[in-house]
């Protein structure tokens, strides 16, 4: 199982690596000591991560070859629009066309996208937006895992199932050794090259301790780490950043204040977003986003909520639907239908910079079993995976009944392989396409 296939190492310049994928040119940033044009590398989310010895990545490389074209080309015939004009109307073609034109669109074109409900109509939305996808990303799905290490927290969110809200949760703390090896494992046994380091608000884990974590698990490991810990502060930023911390998971949840601070008492939207302006200055990599179906929320507002996350210059976009948790203030509202998802996902890729990853979130698959092929059909193109022991994962309850929360692992990773061969998807970030070493976007 690999999450990342080596590259070849063309030039340097200004600790900025060109790398070759079979033809394709990419580009990461270089932060290794000694790396010359002509080595091979594995990249993640635009950073070089470990240099490979040759005889390493040829045999590696050797056997994906066949692989990486064969999946290409199943992608390409996939993601053909064909613009079927029968039972379609006149304004939603017209809709489509400025966006294949790359035109912008009006706050009541993006709204007509958001909201049709004519079955057809949004099969033809869903294709625009995944030939958008194969035209700026390519076939490239990137997998991180994720390892949920503390459930405590110490916010008051009202719809949040480990909120301080939920008496009855069973509360945990993996150890740091425990972190670690569980990091290792799945480095070493599965493979993955990006990992998320995702608690509660947890005062036990303030931002010296995780560093010390995040130092020790970097000098064991090569591996890019993202935090999602909450509002640590500018300090703690800086701190986890230097400890080799790359990106930061921090959704904004909603771009409207007033909403914000009715889910939220006593905290303001406006520090949030503060929060990732500041970590996209020291040099983070943000993945971010909203709850899609708030109670309260209208359609202004989650339109909103998109062009904030650009705004924010996520390399990732994080929209997920609200999932009642009965535990909470907000138990007994509705979640949104799965159209709803589906359709903000598809405007998300259309209007979201060009390069933008857009995951399929687990909340998703939690209110859809079909979400993973239908979000990857409509323009997105990242996943994660619950690396997080099953012992642990199982007291994680952001929301009840998670998509694999009793899934081993390896069961994970069968049915997501599975599924990206099918759709032509290589499970593999290679970082940001080029053209004549200048970025596309």
């Amino acid at each position: 199982m690999c999450y990342a296939i080596p590259g070849l190492v063309e030039e340097i310049e200004n600790n900025l690596a060109i790398i070759d994928y079979f033809g394709e040119k990419r580009k990461a940033y270089n932060e290794l000591e000694h790396l010359s044009p002509g080595d091979f590398v594995y990249a993640q989310g635009g950073f070089v991560i470990k240099k490979i010895p040759p005889e390493e990545a040829q045999s590696i490389l050797s056997t994906w070859k066949e692989t990486f074209f064969e999946l290409q080309e199943v992608d390409l015939r996939l993601s053909r629009l064909q613009l079927e004009r029968k039972a379609i109307s006149n304004d939603l073609l017209r809709i489509l066309d400025k966006v294949l034109e790359e035109k912008t669109l009006s706050q009541k074109e993006a709204l007509f996208l958001l909201n049709l409900e004519d079955e057809k109509e949004r099969e033809l939305l869903y294709k625009t937006a995944n030939f958008l996808r194969r035209k700026y990303l390519g076939n490239s799905c990137c997998v991180h895992g994720i390892i949920e290490f503390s459930n405590f927290c110490s916010r008051n969110c009202s719809y949040c199932g480990i909120s301080i809200h939920n008496r009855k949760l069973k509360r945990y703390r993996m150890s740091d050794e425990e972190i670690i090896q569980t990091a290792i494992q799945a480095i070493d046994q599965y493979g993955f090259q990006a990992l998320v380091l995702q608690s509660g608000e947890d005062p036990c884990f303030p931002a010296k301790r995780l560093a010390e974590l995040i130092k020790e698990l970097k000098r064991q490991r090569p591996v890019l780490i993202f935090v999602s810990c909450g509002e640590v502060g500018e300090r703690g930023l800086e701190i986890l950043y230097q400890a080799g911390a790359r990106g930061i998971l921090m959704r904004f949840e909603t771009s409207n204040p007033v909403l914000y601070e009715k889910l939220h008492p006593g905290y303001s939207l406006e520090e949030r977003i503060q929060h990732l302006k500041i970590a996209y200055q020291i040099g983070y990599l943000i993945i971010t986003g909203a709850l899609i179906g708030l109670p309260g929320q209208s359609d202004e507002d989650l339109l909103n909520d998109i062009f904030l996350t650009s705004e924010l210059r996520a390399e990732m976009c994080s929209f997920g639907p609200f999932l009642p948790h009965p535990e909470t203030p907000l138990g007994h509202s509705r979640p949104p239908n799965k159209t709803r998802v589906l359709n903000a996902l598809a405007l998300i890729r259309i209007l979201a910079p060009k390069h933008s990853k857009i995951l399929v979130t687990t909340a998703f698959e939690t209110l859809d079993p079909l979400a993973r092929e239908n979000g990857l059909m409509a323009g997105a193109n990242s996943l994660m995976l619950n690396v997080t022991p099953a012992h642990f994962r199982k007291q994680y309850v952001i929301y009840p009944h998670r998509a694999h929360e009793k899934e081993s692992l390896e069961d994970q990773i069968k049915q997501t392989l599975q599924l990206l061969y099918k759709l032509g998807r290589a499970p593999t970030d290679l970082g940001t396409e080029i053209t004549n070493g200048e970025n596309k976007a």
